[in-house]
């Protein structure tokens, strides 16, 4: 693919960097048993996406590592498994909200103060890797190598923070789940 190929990606780019966070909040304040469907609350799913957050942390600083050492293949696939992980956590986070009442967190004092700054920054900069991967993905996929680590070099650590403060926020959050 030449550059100018790749731009043909920008506005797709641009409408699910749009739309995935659109829909993350609406569908947050939806609640399936408020339209009479009956389903029972998925609340095992915290773990089970704390935890992809947490593979996909690793899959982040293996896939460095292997593009470090030459290796691009097992980069290219560490990635692909990392966005993988990521979409996986995004239907399982939906499908949790949908069936679940919200958790508040109970704690008190400094920790409630960290707590927030934690899980605002991880929404906010959640929000922000979207288009930053997705470039930085069609730039690889283009052989567009400069281009894809000129972006690269800012997703990576955005995205590894959100990933790390995910398994964070769920941590902190744990002991308030009802279940």
């Amino acid at each position: 693919m030449e550059v100018s190929s790749t731009k043909k990606f920008n506005t797709p780019i641009i409408i699910v960097s749009i739309l995935i966070p659109l829909a993350v909040v609406l569908l947050f304040s939806i609640r399936l048993k408020n339209f009479g469907i009956i389903v029972e609350p998925l609340t095992f799913l915290p773990p089970i996406y704390a935890t992809l957050n947490g593979i996909t942390a690793a899959l982040l600083i293996y896939a460095v590592w292997a593009i470090k050492n030459g290796n691009r293949i097992l980069h290219e696939k560490l990635m692909t498994t990392a966005i993988g992980c990521s979409v996986v956590f995004l239907i399982m986070y939906i499908a949790y909200h949908m069936t679940t009442e919200e958790t508040k967190f109970g704690g008190e004092g400094a920790i409630r103060y960290l707590y927030y700054f934690i899980l605002i920054t991880h929404v906010l900069l959640s929000i922000v890797i979207i288009p930053l991967v997705l470039i930085s993905y069609v730039r690889a996929l283009a052989k567009q190598f400069d281009n894809h680590k000129k972006i690269a070099k800012i997703a990576f650590p955005l995205w590894l923070y959100v990933a790390i403060t995910g398994v964070v926020v769920y941590l902190m959050i744990s002991p308030y789940y009802v279940h």
